[in-house]
């Protein structure tokens, strides 16, 4: 490092030999240009490569300076001079002070070599300190490794203890849950714990199929045991629920609907608790159907349904109401209480429910309805008292949805009994109709008897009309009461205008028929009814269109020549012959027809203006005109046939039959 150092600082020594050389080699250069090139000069040389040298990119001559700068402050003759004795002196100091630490560094190393060596010996005798007490600890060593591996065994074994109770017993808590029961309500923790009881009863089950049989069983009757025990309990605290829910309006409690789906797994205390229910809501619905029958609603308010007494309809109408509204509200009790049941068998044991829960109420419900049938308010109440409890029964029957239901049967009774009555009713009064048959009245018009039983009929059909029942069982019954009515008042007009002439009795008839078709004619399943009394108009139409005609061609003097006409046939002889056709009696006949030809009003039969319908009466003259004009072509006919013997024919008929047709149209 000392000679390092004094290299450095004798390297500064060059520029200031380069400089005295180029100032000597100033005051020489004449005598060197003078002698030889400038490349010959050695001087010279030195000079120039001192001059060519790049100070910035030699970083040793520039570190070099940067330390000689350190004590050469001032470039003058005598620090020149001295420069090499002040770096022999200064790398002198430096290697003194190295001197100086390391024999510093030496005396640490040779301090931590003696503590080592000390250290080194204290191990070395604690290692035979060792091995002799390891010679004398062996059999305790191994007693201790043998002891820390029984120690491992034992705390798996633990472990595994520990994991098989918690998985198949339960835990003190769990145990207090259950044991808490017996004299406190249930909550959701008792459910929690029955669950975990039949989870183990049904996991012990793995252990029957191992070695481990016995423990198995005797888990499997510990947990059926406590099985036992949770569901006796459970059934005893949901019966005595089920008690208190006398109320008109309960709440089903969430915990009580758990209760019902756990005991599912136990048939009969599952049925034995809807039968508490099915009890205690049974006596609900009674006292309640009794109250709002004779004391009414809060504070009076609805009214009792006794006070509507005098009402049949309104009466038996308000009882089927509260029953249809105590049903669904049933209903939708007994669905809280199951609604976590979803088996498949959970719809048929509601319906049992609730056909129990309502059959309390059959027996006052058919004594009051019985009364009001019995007592026969009229034919129209009857009716509408059966359609009424025929709509009520196929509403209750969908949210009963069994037919067998007390309620439903009872309701179906009435039904049949009310229906029974009101069909005795309409033949009572069709046999009234018979036993004393009116005598048509001087206008040929309906009897009384006919109006008023239409009038009946048209009450009975618009309180069919506007009932709810099924469309075919509507259907049924309206065809049922057609028959009952309009069989006998047929039948009664053909004997009331049994005495009357021809004209008169189809005049009575097709009056009495059109108003029964004018009045079934605004209600539905009376087509064919009224095809068949369209049948009978037409029948008895035919009849006065011949009179008309007749009575037409006997005012002008036509009926008998038509006759003759008729009945002439050519082998007899001439026309013209015959007594009463010559030519002035068909003459004078003509006189009178012409007559008719200009006021074909004025004559027409007095029957014709009896008629109740404008229609059928324009059609009976438009028809028998018809008749009339034809009549007149057979004699037109006749009497310009040459073989007839008839001369100049057409002064006695001067009118074609297209103008006698064109003058009556």
């Amino acid at each position: 490092m000392a000679a390092a150092a004094a290299e450095d600082q004798q390297r500064p020594l060059q520029p200031f030999a380069a400089g005295a050389a180029a100032s000597s080699g100033g005051a020489s250069s004449s005598s060197q240009g003078s002698s030889g090139g400038p490349g010959s000069n050695p001087l010279s040389r030195k000079l120039r490569k001192v001059l060519e040298t790049r100070l910035e990119t030699d970083k040793e001559m520039l570190e070099a300076l940067k330390a000689l700068s350190v004590f050469f402050v001032e470039n003058s003759l005598r620090t020149r001079r001295n420069l090499r004795g002040d770096m022999e002196h200064r790398s002198l100091a430096i290697n003194e002070e190295f001197v100086h630490i390391f024999k510093q560094v030496k005396e640490e190393l040779e301090s931590i070599n003696e503590d080592v060596k000390f250290m080194s010996n204290c191990c070395q005798e604690m290692t035979n300190h060792l091995k002799a007490t390891k010679e004398q600890t062996q059999d305790l060593i191994e007693k201790t490794t043998k002891l820390q591996a029984e120690n491992q065994r034992l705390e798996l074994k633990a472990q595994i203890a520990d994991a098989f109770i918690a998985e198949f017993q339960l835990s003190p808590e769990e145990m207090n849950v259950l044991r808490s029961t017996r004299d406190g309500p249930v909550t959701e923790d008792f459910f929690k714990v029955l669950g975990r009881v039949k989870q183990i009863h049904s996991d012990v089950k793995i252990l029957l199929r191992t070695n481990q049989q016995r423990s198995g069983l005797e888990i499997m009757e510990q947990m059926a045991l406590l099985q036992e025990t949770a569901y006796e309990q459970l059934y005893r605290w949901a019966q005595g629920e089920c008690r208190t829910l006398t109320q008109e309006s309960c709440d089903i409690s969430p915990v009580l609907a758990q209760a019902m789906e756990a005991l599912q797994d136990r048939a009969v205390l599952y049925k034995y608790t809807l039968d508490e229910f099915a009890t205690a809501r049974r006596s609900a619905v009674v006292r309640g159907f009794i109250d709002a029958l004779t004391r009414g609603g809060p504070g009076g308010t609805p009214r009792p349904i006794e006070m509507h007494s005098h009402d049949p309809l309104r009466y038996v109408g308000d009882m089927l109401a509260w029953l249809h509204q105590a049903t669904a509200s049933e209903k939708e009790h007994l669905e809280a209480l199951l609604k976590h049941i979803t088996t498949e068998g959970v719809e048929k044991n509601m319906q049992e429910v609730i056909g129990h829960i309502t059959e309390g109420v059959c027996r006052p419900l058919k004594v009051r309805i019985e009364q009001v049938i019995v007592a026969e308010p009229g034919a129209v109440l009857l009716y509408k008292i059966s359609n009424l409890l025929k709509f009520y029964h196929h509403t209750i029957s969908n949210i009963v949805g069994n037919t067998a239901a007390m309620l439903l049967t009872t309701m179906e009774e009435m039904h049949v009994l009310s229906k029974k009555i009101f069909f005795n009713s309409l033949n009572l009064h069709a046999s009234k109709l018979m036993d004393k048959v009116e005598l048509p009245p001087a206008d040929l018009g309906p009897s009384s008897a006919l109006t008023q039983t239409l009038a009946l009929l048209r009450e009975v059909l618009a309180s069919h009309d506007s009932c709810v029942i099924p469309l075919d069982t509507r259907q049924a019954d309206f065809g049922q009461v057609l028959s009952c009515v309009l069989d006998p008042l047929l039948q009664m007009c053909t004997v009331s205008a049994s005495n009357l002439g021809s004209a008169d009795m189809a005049t009575f008839m097709v009056n009495s028929l059109h108003m029964m078709k004018t009045t079934l004619a605004l209600f539905e399943f009376t087509d064919k009814r009224l095809e068949m009394l369209q049948y009978q108009i037409e029948a008895h139409l035919d009849t006065l269109i011949n009179e008309q005609a007749s009575y037409v061609l006997n005012r002008v003097g036509l009926s008998y020549i038509y006759n003759i006409v008729q009945q002439h046939k050519p082998e007899q002889g001439s026309l013209a012959n015959v007594p009463s056709m010559d030519s002035m009696s068909l003459k004078a006949a003509m006189v009178q027809f012409d007559r008719y030809l200009s006021a074909p009003d004025g004559l027409l039969m007095p029957q014709i203006n009896f008629l109740l319908s404008a229609t059928v009466k324009q059609q009976i003259i438009k028809l028998s005109t018809e008749l009339v004009c034809r009549a007149y072509s057979e004699v037109y006919s006749a009497v310009m046939n040459p073989d007839n013997g008839y001369k100049d024919p057409e002064t006695i008929l001067p009118r074609s039959p297209h103008q006698v047709q064109a003058l009556l149209s």
